[in-house]
Order: structure tokens, then C-alpha cells, then sequence
């Protein structure tokens, strides 16, 4: 015979076993006494002559029947060469267990992708946003739906509709058949509660006993519009370098460690020290905090505002600031006899000094010579760039094809625009002549400064030494981070599709809602992603932040130390997607059942992470 049969019958009289290997069979028949079957297993260990050890199996078919009092054993037939396949199904069938063909008992009538989903609803749940977002109702499961949405798969409203079939937020939130009328209700909803919400995150995230420190940072940001009916549109300077488009702006407020609190969205032409003087009206009254000290960069809180917070204070209020000098300004604290020098950062990187037009600040200078050394580079690049463009220019003079002051002008007037280094050049334009050189002096003035910045604050030194100062200025880079996931590296917010003011701001807010979310997870899952868990503090505030050992060797080998692999935030929500619930159907029954897929090691691991087991339903 060209193959292996083997046929096993089980009778309520006894059990026959017929074996076929090739050219040969085997035939035990059980004796026709009454008695229970079972199979045994048995392991016999040799040890040979070289001292190895070898283990042996028998699987035996034995029954079991009563002699008088006694009970006896007796072995009817050896098992041992058949396929485990074979054992495993006559040993299910002596146990009472029915057989069928596999494939023929039930039906997969659908898998639904859940991990994701349950992980990121079961942080939501810890966290208490569905409590945070207002009372339960059809509003508040569809803003909820929205935010998950928007961390698992970030994509338009009718695109995220038309996938909440498609995975188990829909069925579980009740949210799968909405339509984009429910979906903008749902949004108005939302910005009616904005300021109800972001007050609670305030309280649990910015009161002075959770942040004892009493600062928070705030930065703006824009984003490109969609179409020519929003209200917000304007033209105005963009972040995302998407000259001549219509954007939006907003401004997010953070705790220290980049937490996001409160967000506003504001006309793509608003000013940074108009957003800031908003977020400040908006911390005193809606969130009713009136000690806080505020960070932002040199175009946030500028001299102006800083005034009028002194002015603020004078009402009650105690704001403090920390920012830094304009570049001007701090080429004049560098003058001859002012206090600013390069002998201060013969030892160190940074001094504190001070300065009369400063009464009651603090100013601490810093010199990082790895930005000198890349500033001094890019302005090399940009003068040379420069020099080659106009000697173009200069050429075409003296050629005679380019000719009159106006067109020479305009000519010049591209290049100067497009490189931004005109300042540090002498230029002489006539009709028939164009002449040019460096202003070697403005290029040795600027260059003295490289890498050297002005912090300045108001907060006593009793409460925060210098290093301090700079430490939470370059904190600013955490809101930066924020800004980030929210565009592109995990949100997508930009560009902007809505028409109405208040769906903007819906749109912004569920955005910020789902940083939060992510901010959380982020730090949860770190083990499993190529995040640094524990960056190491710089011994010298000025220098650039370094990674971990740890974090470089997880980024070097792919894999954590103990094999586990790794991935990107992105990528292990896509593998927890694959931990999917499947609704089955037993055949000729009425019954209709769901379970889960047996998770994976990563998948079990990210969800003891956020301390939270695998449920079937988010519900």
C-alpha cells in the first residue's frame, strides 16, 4: 500500500484496531468482556553503555473491568505506532467526547479587530474620560467613539463612520449605524462642555498639589484649511510651511511634563502675545487659578505682556513668567560695558546677570557651542548661496541684459528674500551698474553670538536656582512633542475640513482629548516601544538632551534585553489589531457565541502594562 491507514472503531461490545503500514497488518481484538476502555501512557527511561539517557514511550489501550472485589487492568492493544493524531482522537472519543470532522462542527461567522480598541478604551476608562466628557448618553458614547477613533485609526468623520462597523468599537459603543448629523450633534455637544472639561483636567493636572512647582508651558501652532467658507481661515505665518494657504491656529496648555490641559483655537492671523494674553484670562477665570508661572518662547510672552502681567498682579494675582530675550536685546546686554561677556563662559555654560531695563527679574545667559557651531555653519551656507546669486546678478549687469534700477532691484530683491542674509551685505544699484560686498563687521558682530541665549523670569531664586531656569524653558520641547503627535505622528489633525467655528474647535478638542490618551499610553508602553523609559538627567542644563544607554541599545537591536521585540507606538497598535473577537455558530444549534483569538506575549504584556485584562467587550 502506498500510504499509512489507520482505522480505530469503538462499539458498545469492544474496541477493534486494525493498523495497515505498507505490506503488513496488525489486527487486536478486545476480548467480548464488559468493561470500561482508556488509554495509558507509559515512559520507561534507558541508560546505555556511553551513560546517555533515553526515554521511552508506550501508549497502551487498556480496559478496566471487575474480577469479584478486585479491580483489574488488561491491556488490549499497543498504540504506539500510530500518528498523535490518531491517539488523541481515540483517547477524546473513551472519554465521552463526540468527534466530527474539523471544519464541520461550527462556523466563524465574523472577525472583528478588538485589542486595539479594548486597549486603548480600557486607558480611557483608567484615566476617566468617559466620566470627564459628561453624563452618559448617545452624545457622549459618540464623542468617546470619536476620540478612540482618532487614536487607532486617525481619518475624516465620514471615514471614521463608515469603520466603526468594521472593528468592535461600533457594536460595543452601540455607535456602528450613526449618521454625520448624530456624529456633528454629538461635536456641538462637545464644545458647549469644552470649558467644564479642560477645568477638570486643570484641577487634576495644574492645582498646586499636584504641581507644586506651580508652572505650566503653553506654545501655538497652525494648520492648513480645506475650502474658502471656514471662519477661522486666515492668512497668517505658518508653521507647517504651507505658504499662501488659509490656517487656523491654536494654542495648547500643558503641565510640566507635557501633559495636555486646555486648548484654544484662534484665527489663522492671530499674533503668539494675543494667544497668550487668552490663555491667561482663560486660567484665571475658567479654571480659577491664580498662581502659576507660565512658559513660553521669546515671540510668546514678549516685553508687552510680561507688563501686563505685572499689572495683573497688581489686582491679586501672582503669574510669573519664564521666556528669553530677542536677539537684539541680548546684542545689548553683549555692548562694551554691559554685563553680558564672553569671560562669563570661560568655565561654564551659563551665568546669571542683571540689567536695570530687568528690575525684579532674573537673567541667566547661556552659551551651547554645539548650536554656535551649527549656526555658524548655516549662515556660512547662506552667504555663500547668496554670494553666488548675485554675482549672477552682477554678471548680467556687466553683460548688458539686465539693465535699469528697478529690474536690477527686483532681481536682488529674490535672492535677498529667498536666503534672508541681506543684512550682512553693501549693495549699490544703478541703472547700468550693480556692485556688492560682506558687511564683514555685522557678519563678526553675529557671530560673537552664536549659541549664546537670555533666559528671563520672575520666579525668585529661593524657588528655582539658574540651572532650574533652563531646564524648564527647554521643557518647551515636550509641547513641541505634543504638537507633533497631534499632526502627524499619531492624530493627523491638518489639515482642517470643517466650516463652522464650533465644529473647528470640536475637531481640535477631540484631538487634544486623544493626545491625552496617547500621552498615557505612550508612557505605559514603553517597555514595548523604541521610547527611552528612563532618560538620563544632563549634569549641564545647556548641552543637548542625550538618550539612554538603554534606549540606544533597544533602537540598535530591535528587541528589548529579554528578546521581546519591539515597535514603533504605530506599529503595536496595528499588532494589537490582529487580536480579533469572532462570533461563532454551532451547527444544528441556535447558539451564536463570541470569544477572542489567543493573544500573543507582546499583546498580553501591553495590556498588564496598563493594568487591565483582555475583555471581550469595551462595554
Amino acid at each position: 500500500m502506498g500510504a499509512d491507514v489507520s482505522i480505530c472503531v469503538v462499539t458498545n461490545i469492544g474496541v477493534s484496531f486494525v493498523s495497515s503500514r505498507r505490506n503488513w497488518f496488525i489486527i487486536s481484538v478486545m476480548p467480548r468482556r464488559a468493561g470500561r476502555a482508556h488509554v495509558v501512557r507509559v515512559k520507561k527511561t534507558h541508560v546505555d553503555k556511553q551513560g546517555s539517557e533515553r526515554v521511552y514511550e508506550s501508549v497502551l489501550l487498556r480496559r478496566t473491568y471487575r474480577d469479584g472485589p478486585r479491580v483489574r487492568n488488561e491491556t488490549v492493544a499497543n498504540l504506539s505506532m500510530l500518528p498523535e493524531a490518531a491517539i488523541a482522537a481515540l483517547e477524546a472519543t473513551l472519554k465521552g467526547h463526540t468527534l466530527v470532522p474539523a471544519g464541520q462542527e461550527f462556523t466563524v461567522l465574523r472577525a472583528l479587530p478588538h485589542g486595539h480598541v479594548a486597549a486603548v478604551a480600557a486607558m480611557a476608562r483608567q484615566l476617566g474620560l468617559p466620566a470627564l466628557l459628561g453624563p452618559a448618553g448617545r452624545s457622549r458614547d459618540l464623542v468617546l467613539g470619536l476620540i478612540i477613533s482618532r487614536v487607532i485609526h486617525p481619518a475624516s468623520k465620514l471615514s471614521t463612520l463608515s469603520r466603526w462597523g468594521d472593528c468592535t468599537l461600533g457594536p460595543d459603543l452601540q455607535i456602528a449605524g450613526a449618521c454625520t448629523d448624530e456624529v456633528y450633534a454629538a461635536m456641538d455637544w462637545l464644545v458647549d462642555r469644552q470649558d467644564a472639561i479642560e477645568k477638570k483636567l486643570a484641577a487634576k493636572h495644574l492645582a498646586p498639589e499636584v504641581n507644586p512647582s506651580r508652572m505650566a508651558l503653553f506654545d501655538l501652532t497652525s494648520s492648513w484649511v480645506t475650502g474658502r467658507c471656514c471662519e477661522l481661515a486666515a492668512r497668517g505665518y505658518s508653521r507647517d510651511r504651507k505658504k499662501g494657504l488659509a490656517q487656523i491656529e491654536y494654542g495648547i496648555l500643558t503641565d510640566p511634563e507635557g501633559r495636555p490641559v486646555a486648548v484654544r483655537v484662534l484665527p489663522g492671523d492671530t499674533a503668539d502675545p494675543v494667544a497668550f494674553t487668552g490663555i491667561i484670562e482663560v486660567i484665571r477665570t475658567v479654571f480659577e487659578l491664580d498662581r502659576l508661572v507660565l512658559v513660553g518662547d521669546r515671540g510668546m510672552i514678549t516685553s508687552a505682556r510680561i507688563d501686563a502681567l505685572k499689572e495683573l498682579n497688581d489686582t491679586g494675582t501672582d503669574f510669573g513668567w519664564i521666556t528669553a530675550l530677542r536677539a537684539p536685546a541680548i546684542a545689548k546686554l553683549a555692548a562694551d560695558d554691559a554685563p553680558l561677556q564672553m569671560s562669563l563662559f570661560d568655565t561654564h555654560d551659563l551665568a546669571e546677570i542683571t540689567h536695570p531695563d530687568y528690575p525684579a527679574e532674573r537673567l541667566i545667559a547661556c552659551r551651547n557651542p554645539a548650536l554656535a557651531a551649527e549656526r555658524t555653519r548655516k549662515r556660512d551656507e547662506l552667504l555663500a548661496a547668496t554670494d553666488h546669486d548675485l554675482a549672477a546678478i552682477a554678471e548680467r549687469v556687466a553683460r548688458g541684459t539686465l539693465t535699469g534700477a528697478g529690474r536690477i532691484g527686483e532681481a536682488v530683491g529674490r535672492v535677498i528674500n529667498k536666503h534672508k542674509v541681506g543684512k550682512h551685505f553693501r549693495r549699490t544699484i544703478a541703472d547700468t551698474s550693480f556692485t556688492y560686498e560682506r558687511d564683514h563687521a555685522a557678519i563678526a558682530a553675529e557671530a560673537a553670538l552664536d549659541g549664546i541665549y537670555v533666559l528671563r523670569t520672575s520666579v525668585a531664586a529661593t524657588d528655582l536656582d539658574a540651572a532650574g531656569v533652563v531646564e524648564s524653558y527647554k521643557n518647551l520641547a515636550r509641547v513641541e512633542r505634543d504638537f507633533r503627535s497631534i499632526k502627524t505622528d499619531d492624530l493627523d489633525l491638518r489639515p482642517i475640513h470643517h466650516r463652522l467655528s464650533d465644529r473647528v474647535k470640536a475637531h481640535v478638542l477631540i484631538c487634544l482629548l486623544a493626545c491625552y490618551l496617547t500621552w498615557h499610553l505612550r508612557k505605559a508602553w514603553a517597555p514595548l516601544t523604541f521610547t527611552d523609559e528612563n532618560p538620563p538627567a544632563r549634569d549641564n542644563p545647556v548641552k543637548p538632551a542625550q538618550r539612554s544607554p538603554a534606549a540606544q541599545a533597544k533602537a540598535s537591536c530591535h528587541q528589548a534585553p529579554d528578546g521581546t521585540p519591539l515597535r514603533s507606538f504605530r506599529a503595536l497598535l496595528n499588532h494589537l489589531a490582529t487580536l480579533t473577537r469572532n462570533r461563532i455558530r454551532y451547527h444544528d444549534t441556535n447558539i451564536e457565541i463570541d470569544t477572542l483569538t489567543q493573544p500573543t506575549p507582546e499583546q498580553r504584556r501591553a495590556f498588564d502594562l496598563i493594568n487591565a485584562t483582555i475583555p471581550l467587550t469595551i462595554a
